[in-house]
């Protein structure tokens, strides 16, 4: 079953990024006629720009939403599995710490790369038209017409097109999300985080071979702010400084040559090592802001937001892909049953805002736990516990992460669970017998009372 629109079977989609060629490959397999305009040119035709890039995680839910266009298989090709976190220390020593189980992994993946595959995807089904080079400066809802001008500097109307139904795919400044912005009983809010992020880049070794350990995330965490650093196939390594935007130690005190390798000598001197180019890097890459989007309605009769334009989030949790991925798949199943776009589109987003909502949060939360706690001895001592348990009952307890990266359990049950899990454990972590308090019959229904598997 295919919902219809009132005027007929087309859909627009505004973005051609990740969530956006996902979508028109999704709808294009119901038959939908999908023209996508995109205000980037054709990454298969350009470089991508550079500095700009953290490399993605694709986790379960991602993987779900590629299988369900038929791209898994292709994308597990340029994949690199990674099985946990190796904590660099500033002594210099590393301790890895897994996500979950020995087969448990995320896969860093190039954004570029999954975007070209994802492109051409969209283009092989035979039923999408990707415009690109179009920039939407205004999106007209009472006459549903898109408004292009020749950038962002220009202000003035170039060229105009109808729709019928239209998608909001295009990310964090979403021009028809700003639309929507001017219409009665809409919330919205940007909030940008005191953190920015800067790319830099670890090369192959000799031979194309990686010069730390290939299946891992390894990351520098420094409390108020680290480097984290994600394989790719050529044996690089994708390097992130996420640091403070102003104040004493931040990306606004490193201004010459001089201050950036005494902050790096002092912080992180065994990537620095792996790292010929860094000082290029540092200063030729930008300097970007990292903010999180919380809004509603989503949905009117006729438009829709989804993704990052909907949601977009911090990169924490590396969630922000694997999300949008999941409202395509979610938007898929709802589109089985619901025969009418407006309900659909409702339900659609009284389903996914909770859980936007829980995984803003979750990621907020993560990168605290990334940047201060994970050499922290009491985070540690919980992780200790948190994985005795785990012994104990590999069926049943199911730690916060893996709920988010190695389940389809909504986010808000997650974000749940994963509170009273906690709270056990800071009970447990109190006790200087707790290994032995753990047979206890108070403990032992404690225990049993966190355990939420099989999932």
């Amino acid at each position: 079953m295919n919902p219809q629109s009132s005027v007929g079977n087309e859909v627009t989609i505004l973005g051609a990024g990740l969530v956006g060629s996902l979508l028109a490959v999704y709808l294009a397999r119901r038959g939908y006629s999908v023209v996508i305009y995109e205000r980037r040119s054709d990454l298969r035709h350009t470089d991508a720009a550079g500095g700009r890039s953290i490399n993605l995680a694709l986790s379960d839910r991602g993987w779900k939403g590629l299988a369900g266009a038929g791209l898994d298989a292709e994308v597990r090709q340029m994949a690199i599995p990674m099985y946990g976190r190796m904590v660099h220390h500033t002594d210099g020593t590393r301790q890895p710490q897994p996500y979950g189980r020995a087969d448990q992994a995320i896969y860093s993946v190039s954004r570029a790369e999954l975007n070209r595959r994802l492109l051409t995807a969209a283009e092989s089904t035979g039923r999408v038209r990707i415009e690109f080079e179009r920039f939407c400066y205004k999106v007209d809802l009472n006459r549903r017409q898109l408004h292009f001008s020749n950038g962002p500097d220009d202000h003035h109307i170039r060229h105009s097109e109808r729709y019928s139904l239209l998608f909001g795919a295009d990310g964090a400044y979403s021009a028809l999300r700003f639309a929507l912005m001017y219409t009665d009983q809409f919330n919205a809010a940007q909030t940008y985080i005191e953190h920015s992020y800067k790319e830099l880049h670890i090369p192959p070794g000799p031979g194309g071979s990686w010069q730390m350990e290939k299946n891992y995330l390894h990351i520098w965490p420094r409390k108020n702010f680290m480097l984290i650093a994600l394989p790719n196939p050529d044996g690089s390594f994708t390097c992130t400084l996420f640091l403070h935007t102003r104040g004493p130690e931040s990306f606004a005190s490193l201004q010459t040559p001089e201050d950036v390798q005494q902050f790096f000598a002092r912080y992180f001197a065994d990537a620095v090592a792996l790292m010929p180019q860094y000082l290029n890097d540092f200063f030729r890459n930008p300097t970007s802001s990292l903010m999180y989007v919380t809004c509603f309605p989503w949905a009117t009769e006729h438009t829709c937001l989804i993704g990052d334009a909907a949601h977009a989030i911090v990169p924490f949790f590396g969630q922000g892909m694997n999300c949008g991925f999941e409202d395509c798949t979610e938007l898929n199943a709802f589109m089985d049953s619901e025969p009418d776009w407006p309900v659909l589109l409702r339900r659609f987003e009284n389903s996914r805002k909770p859980n936007a909502d829980a995984i803003c949060e979750l990621a907020l939360n993560n990168f605290i736990e990334m940047r201060d706690l994970v050499a922290d001895p009491h985070f540690l001592l919980k992780k200790k516990i948190e994985q005795r348990l785990a012994d104990r009952y590999p069926q049943q307890f199911v730690s916060p992460y893996q709920m988010v990266s190695f389940s389809h359990l909504p986010y808000a049950e997650a974000l749940q669970n994963g509170r009273r899990i906690n709270a056990v454990l800071e009970e447990l972590a109190e006790l200087p017998d707790w290994e032995q308090r753990l047979d206890e019959p108070h403990w032992k229904r404690r225990v049993e009372g966190i355990c939420f598997g099989p999932l």
